[in-house]
């Protein structure tokens, strides 16, 4: 099944040039048969397809919910919640990402760093966080290790990591306008219809092919070195941003991440330990 992984929909951010049904038009024509919505900290772009088009339009076409969180000290991650699991605290930006982990594997989720090789404070090797906490990577489920709107050597870098750390990598064109869409992918071993299915995929670490060809005509590389100028300007954005959102984000904690829950990676591990003192 070929599938892009990186999607940003106009209906769902707004920086995107790209409707949906434009962008799944286009996918079509490149021999697609799926997509992930992941926008930034919004399930907006995933609503917009439940509520206005799943059923009536490209009902051969498999349309995933997932999201694009920018973390607190991490840069942007990647995550995909089963389906069903409805949590408000992703649409709020701003959490640590160790505190990112262990909520979404709690509730079921996977995630992993996306360009995890690409642009300071973006991209998560390319922050504090990584330095000072090297450990964390290895918690992560997936990394995207082709990304069409960066560098060669920066997916070159994030296969790297995917080899290293032995996990799964993802293929996304991250595309914002139409002449992107279709420019990377990930081709799964088997037909995929809902999230838990994509899910456990790439839990079990099946064999996953991704590739495709840059895009050179984004916005950083139009700028040159003046692109550092939005790099900061990201920074401060995101710093702002997490303070204004922060009493907002303990709400929604308190809701949504109970001190009972369960990793299902941790009860995956104890049942193996246990197998082993049996044997």
């Amino acid at each position: 099944m070929k599938i892009d992984m990186h999607c940003h929909v106009k209906e769902g951010s707004i920086d995107s040039k790209v409707s949906l049904d434009e962008y799944i038009t286009i996918l079509k024509q490149h021999g697609f048969q799926g997509m992930l919505i992941t926008d930034h900290n919004t399930y907006k772009g995933y609503r917009y397809w439940k509520e206005n088009m799943r059923g009536e339009k490209h009902t051969d076409f498999v349309v995933l919910k997932g999201i694009e969180y920018d973390t607190r000290d991490a840069g942007h991650i990647i995550v995909i919640m089963p389906e069903g699991v409805k949590m408000r605290l992703l649409e709020v930006k701003g959490l640590p990402v160790s505190v990112l982990i262990d909520f979404v594997h709690k509730n079921g989720g996977i995630l992993g760093p996306a360009h995890p090789c690409g642009e300071k404070y973006l991209s998560y090797t390319n922050t504090k966080r990584f330095y000072k906490s090297p450990e964390l990577i290895k918690r992560f489920d997936f990394f995207e290790g082709f990304n069409a709107c960066e560098s060669e050597v920066s997916n070159e870098a994030a296969m790297k990591l995917v080899t290293r750390y032995q996990k799964p990598a993802v293929g996304g064109s991250d595309s914002h306008k139409p002449e992107c869409v279709g420019r990377a992918y990930t081709i799964l071993p088997e037909y995929v219809t809902c999230e838990t299915e994509l899910i456990t995929l790439i839990r079990k670490k099946v064999p996953i092919e991704v590739g495709g060809t840059l895009y050179a005509k984004t916005t950083k590389e139009k700028l040159g070195k003046a692109s550092k100028i939005l790099t900061y300007s990201f920074w401060i954005y995101n710093k702002s941003g997490n303070l204004l959102k922060a009493y907002k984000r303990k709400g929604k904690e308190k809701e949504e991440n109970p001190v009972d829950a369960i990793d299902p990676i941790e009860v995956e591990l104890l049942a193996k330990k246990k197998l082993k003192n049996i044997s």
